[in-house]
């Protein structure tokens, strides 16, 4: 005689939908965390003292130097110049206002910036952030040579 089949009998097959759904659920997870987790780029500078690099002397030069206390002020002139100061300000938006001025005379000017060795990296960053939205596009640090 034959065995009668039972359709509730257990079977050896495993259900693999919910672990599918599982996955995709994760990968959306991963795909939307992924670019928030990219901020920075490692950069490795080389340990030698560099040369300067020569100047074009048709062109507009500012040099925006950053305070310890978070004040901006800067040169303009042909020649990268840190000794004397042709205008300040007291606050980020003042300096972008006044510098944005600048740059809308004349698009081609080159911008350095040179900051005291107490300030803030988020007080440098603040400031070239404001200056790369205001269309500056030519941009230098400025660092002294190691004794």
């Amino acid at each position: 005689m034959r065995k009668p089949i039972n359709k509730h009998a257990p079977k050896a097959e495993m259900n693999v939908v919910p672990y599918i759904d599982v996955m995709l659920v994760l990968l959306v997870i991963f795909m939307v965390t992924a670019p928030m987790l990219t901020q920075g780029v490692k950069v490795e500078l080389p340990k030698v003292a560099s040369e300067a690099l020569p100047t074009d002397t048709q062109q507009q030069i500012l040099t925006l130097s950053v305070q310890a206390d978070g004040g901006y002020y800067w040169n303009l002139g042909n020649e990268l110049n840190t000794e004397q100061q042709t205008d300040s300000s007291v606050g980020l938006e003042e300096m972008t206002a006044q510098i944005m001025q600048i740059i809308a005379e004349r698009g081609d000017t080159q911008v350095y910036i040179r900051a005291d060795q107490a300030t803030d990296y988020a007080t440098v960053v603040a400031g070239i952030a404001a200056l790369q939205k205001g269309g500056v596009s030519n941009l230098g640090l400025i660092t002294e040579a190691p004794q």
